[in-house]
């Protein structure tokens, strides 16, 4: 076998450690405020997308040729049209956003920004544009990406971003230790749990926050053709399996330019106004979730249940 796999995988190669291996069985329970059943936050992606971005050798911005006239407006109508309608939506059943920001809209469509700022949604950073990727980057040039996300918000929105999403989900291997070491709390580039759990880093505290590529709008449109129906559907069977689970989190990442448009602004608000009408949802903003399960004893608890399956202190 290992001679087989001599090109591919390595065999035996150890887990890289990026977090303890729980089962989700016997776990502590996670307990939301007022008894609520699972945390439920709206990740709008408010993004710029450049029209002929500098070429990366690591990947394509674009699947034209650039300029790509096409994708570029296609994604900038969520700037014109489509945050508003889904913004509206939002707000009048009760669903604060947590943004995944690209930072540059904030000098290129500030009045995006200061909308969703007005609304009382946090912002996290989605890096400057998501047409650049860390792909390739050295540590000076990451630790400029985090530090300009930092101060661009705090300049545009008064708030302190805690929270990372890699722009075009793209990393380096440094990616969690650098944005600890700026003291954000928590990432939402690990998709591998329903539950938050500490992240092992050089410094600080991080934990990773359910995100979600499953229910994900450009998943559900762009990868599973999924008719707004069908995507509505999925919503609703994800919230109703975690509500009954409990101590869980549902994320439902979004994209104006997709789920604002007229044919799906529709099936999306009837999964708002179920969610809200259940009782059993905790409709929040992704700092909150971080914040409880920081300082409500849930990192401690998950922390000894890690060591517990090490075997330590048992």
């Amino acid at each position: 076998m290992a001679e087989v796999m001599a090109g591919g995988m390595r065999e035996g190669e150890k887990d890289p450690g990026l977090y303890d291996f729980r089962p989700y069985r016997d776990r502590p329970p996670i307990a939301w405020p007022e008894g609520k059943r699972v945390a439920v936050w709206v990740s709008p992606n408010l993004e710029y997308y450049e029209l002929d971005p500098p070429a990366s050798p690591h990947r394509k911005s674009w699947p034209m040729p650039h300029p790509d006239v096409v994708g570029y407006s296609h994604r900038d109508y969520a700037n014109r049209v489509g945050h508003w309608r889904m913004a509206e939506v939002m707000t009048k059943h009760g669903f604060p956003g947590s943004v995944s920001l690209s930072v540059a809209l904030c000098q290129h469509v500030p009045e995006v920004v200061a909308d969703a700022n007005a609304r009382g949604w946090e912002f996290f950073s989605h890096g400057i544009y998501n047409t650049r990727y860390s792909y390739g980057m050295d540590e000076a040039q990451e630790r400029r990406i985090i530090e300009d996300s930092i101060r661009t918000v705090r300049e545009a929105t008064g708030q302190t971003i805690r929270g990372w999403l890699a722009p075009a989900l793209t990393h380096t291997p440094r990616t969690l230790d650098l944005i600890a070491d700026y003291g954000l709390s928590y990432t939402c580039d690990l998709y591998h749990d329903d539950q938050p759990a500490p992240v092992h880093t050089k410094s600080g505290k991080l934990i990773s926050m359910p995100y979600s590529l499953e229910v994900n709008d450009h998943y559900g449109f762009f990868i599973y053709n999924m008719s707004p129906r069908d995507y509505a559907d999925t919503l609703i069977r994800q919230y109703e399996r975690l509500a009954e689970e409990g101590g869980t989190v549902m994320c439902i990442p979004l994209h104006s330019y997709l789920i604002g448009q007229p044919h799906r602004i529709g099936a999306f608000e009837a999964v708002l106004r179920h969610i809200a009408a259940d009782g059993r949802a905790w409709i929040t903003r992704s700092g909150d979730i971080a914040d409880h399960f920081l300082n409500g004893g849930g990192y401690d608890a998950v922390a000894a249940d890690a060591a517990r399956h090490r075997g330590e202190g048992v």
